[in-house]
């Protein structure tokens, strides 16, 4: 039997979209309460006004609206390559060490506006180097800007992990190289990764990478179940990850369900993302639900706020509206990207401790999810 068979016959049955009214009930319930975020693109959370003087600095002259068209996609796009297109802009703007802190000082001021306690930002530094810069100062300039946004919160600045990405399209030696100089650089960052188009460019030969990233300590995630299929998600697996970024099409395996579970994979989720790329046509059609009441371990993330024109607080209320998830469900949810972060353990414990004690209190009180089952 399909897994998809199994979801019960009102999510098939719902509006494309969830109801607005109980949606913004909720998202107001949600902002006060502890997050936490673990699939985050640096260039996808470029802000528009930022992106507009970015542009100047560089004698391009661009209003906020023809930046925004130009960043944030359509609620759909035909497939994963049409949804990449809309990083082109904020990828050509962060090209000089100022552009890259300060992009990462800013989201790191969205991310506590949000609520997020615990967040991961990842980007690809060897995008950022048109201009002239070293895969180096791209690692320095990121670790500063978090730095920058750390400081200007004080005790309200959540911690920050950071997660370098390695291109499928990139050559595996340079890969290799960046996964080498990233694990030498230490805290903050704390993971590596792998993204690009893969219907194009399979993971395998990136193999290596992953081998050296390992030994030089960082936790391994990398990008897949983006298109039709589950190979992909499989291919993630035989890297070594212990998360994988996004992993929606493992639902048409049962035996990779099967698998995730007995190797307590977990899947970093981005419905709002997923649908705009065109794997899923509604986040009612989603797999979230059923995987996470499938055993599997799931997280929800906005994949890249500007982009996806997303919130965490946001995604969490419309899933949950969507997807008839129980307040007991949506906890679970959002307290496991607390549990599955890459920081060490000390570091994300007390963060962790904190958002049960809110969550379970939040849970027992809602009346938005009352009678959802």
């Amino acid at each position: 039997m399909d897994p998809r068979e199994r979801e019960p016959a009102a999510a098939h049955d719902a509006e494309l979209q969830p109801d607005a009214d109980a949606v913004a009930r909720l998202t107001s319930e949600l902002l006060s309460l502890p997050k936490a975020e673990l699939h985050q693109h640096l260039d996808g959370a470029l802000r528009p006004e930022t992106a507009v003087e970015l542009a100047a600095d560089v004698g391009i002259s661009m209003t906020p609206g023809e930046a925004k068209r130009r960043m944030v996609a359509p609620a759909h796009c035909a497939n994963q390559a049409e949804l990449l297109r809309y990083f082109d802009l904020p990828i050509a703007l962060l090209q000089t060490r100022s552009a890259l802190r300060r992009a990462a000082g800013e989201l790191v001021t969205t991310l506590a506006e949000d609520g997020i306690r615990y967040g991961e930002i990842r980007w690809a530094p060897r995008l950022h180097l048109e201009r002239g810069l070293a895969v180096p100062e791209v690692l320095e300039a990121v670790v500063e800007g978090v730095a920058d946004g750390v400081a200007g919160l004080g005790d309200a600045a959540p911690l920050i992990g950071l997660i370098v990405t390695a291109m499928r399209s990139h050559p595996p030696g340079a890969n290799v190289q960046l996964a080498r100089r990233a694990a030498s650089v230490g805290w903050p960052i704390v993971g590596f990764d792998l993204a690009g188009l893969e219907a194009e460019w399979p993971a395998p030969p990136h193999a290596a990478a992953f081998v050296a990233a390992a030994e030089g300590g960082l936790a391994l995630t990398a990008h897949a179940g983006e298109v039709p299929g589950p190979e992909r998600v499989r291919e993630a697996l035989a890297l070594g990850v212990t998360r994988v970024a996004h992993g929606v099409t493992a639902i048409e395996d049962e035996s990779l369900l099967a698998l995730l579970r007995e190797r307590d994979i977990t899947l970093d989720l981005c419905p709002t993302s997923n649908v705009q790329a065109g794997i899923v046509p509604s986040l009612a059609a989603h797999p979230l639900a059923l995987l996470h009441r499938s055993g599997v371990s799931v997280t929800c993330s906005t994949d890249d706020r500007t982009v996806s024109a997303s919130t965490l607080t946001g995604e969490l209320a419309r899933v949950a509206i969507a997807q008839r998830l129980t307040a007991t469900e949506l906890s679970a949810i959002a307290l496991n990207a607390f549990r599955r972060g890459f920081a060490p353990a000390d570091r994300r414990g007390p963060l962790a401790d904190a958002g049960v004690t809110a969550w379970e209190s939040w849970a027992t009180t809602t009346s938005v999810l009352t009678g959802v089952t």
